[in-house]
């Protein structure tokens, strides 16, 4: 006698899925439900940047010193090439250009450190990308949040360099708090774009310092574009000006240093750093979420 007919017979896997209330296991969320569960991870994603920002440093005898030691060893290095050796230091005085070079280091460290940690966030974890079920945009995000901490920690000394120089508190200085958030959101759409690149292509870590080294020259962390650029077609200096890097960074020294003009900025620079900003935080984020269930496979 032979088995009657099953009642599923005929059905699609997709069709019994459906039927049966299942889902597939690591499927991408939709975007509203990913935003969600990003929200109800913000304490963790808080802890792992304090986590990381602390073991960094950890093995060195000097410790969190570094976070501020190594941006500024840097900025010495660049002031006896560029302002010493070179002269990239034409058209301001000293009190204006050590301020100027310091607060150009500092910056775009910021974004340099987003973009590399951005690029090993998921290939660097697949161990915890592998054993734990979390939203994967956590890490780059965390990661860009730990460079926040280390920045926000290196502006003492950035401040101290501007008052030794001159450059006292003044209200212009409040501009700082929304040039740091617009620089934020655009560092993590960066990294949440390298990440997942990164994850695809491991390789590109080796890469990407070259890339950073030539936007870094490219940025004007070292000279005044407008002024180093000063014989050559006006729209050179201004696709440099607009360069989101140089963007950023001019924010943060005409709010920092006395001397440093509304002059030096392109037209229209708050519109053009919040485009920036909306434009790589939204993107990355959507970019990066689109490849959520491909993360840590393969």
């Amino acid at each position: 006698m032979s088995a009657p007919p099953s009642p599923d017979e005929g059905l699609t896997a997709g069709q019994l899925a459906a039927k049966y209330g299942l889902s597939v296991s690591g499927a991408r969320p939709s975007l509203f439900e990913y935003i969600r569960q990003l929200w109800d991870r913000r304490h963790f994603i808080l802890a792992f940047s304090r986590a990381k920002l602390t073991a960094q440093y950890s093995q060195a005898k000097l410790g969190q010193l570094w976070q501020v030691a190594t941006p500024l060893l840097n900025a010495a290095v660049y002031f006896f090439i560029f302002g010493l050796i070179l002269k990239a230091n034409r058209g301001m005085t000293r009190e204006v250009y050590i301020p100027f070079l310091v607060t150009g280091v500092f910056v775009f460290t910021f974004t340099q450190s987003s973009v590399m940690a951005g690029v090993r966030a998921i290939s660097g974890n697949l161990g915890l990308v592998r054993a734990l079920h979390f939203p994967r945009a956590s890490l780059p995000i965390s990661f860009a949040l730990q460079q926040l901490q280390q920045l926000l920690f290196s502006m003492i000394v950035l401040f101290a360099v501007a008052i030794g120089f001159g450059s006292y508190p003044k209200p212009s200085w409040v501009l700082i708090l929304p040039a740091l958030a617009l620089q934020f959101l655009f560092n993590t759409g960066l990294a949440l774009i390298m990440a997942r690149a990164g994850a695809k292509t491991p390789d590109l870590a080796q890469l990407m310092p070259f890339v950073m080294r030539t936007w870094m020259y490219a940025s004007g962390v070292m000279f005044s574009i407008p002024i180093m650029l000063a014989d050559k077609p006006q729209w050179v200096s201004t696709v440099l000006q607009w360069n989101p890097a140089a963007i950023y960074m001019d924010l943060m020294r005409f709010a920092l240093i006395d001397g440093y003009g509304r002059d030096n900025l392109p037209h229209h620079v708050w519109a053009a750093a919040l485009g920036w900003a909306v434009l790589f935080a939204v993107g990355g984020f959507v970019y990066f979420w689109k490849a959520e269930e491909r993360y840590g496979r393969g």
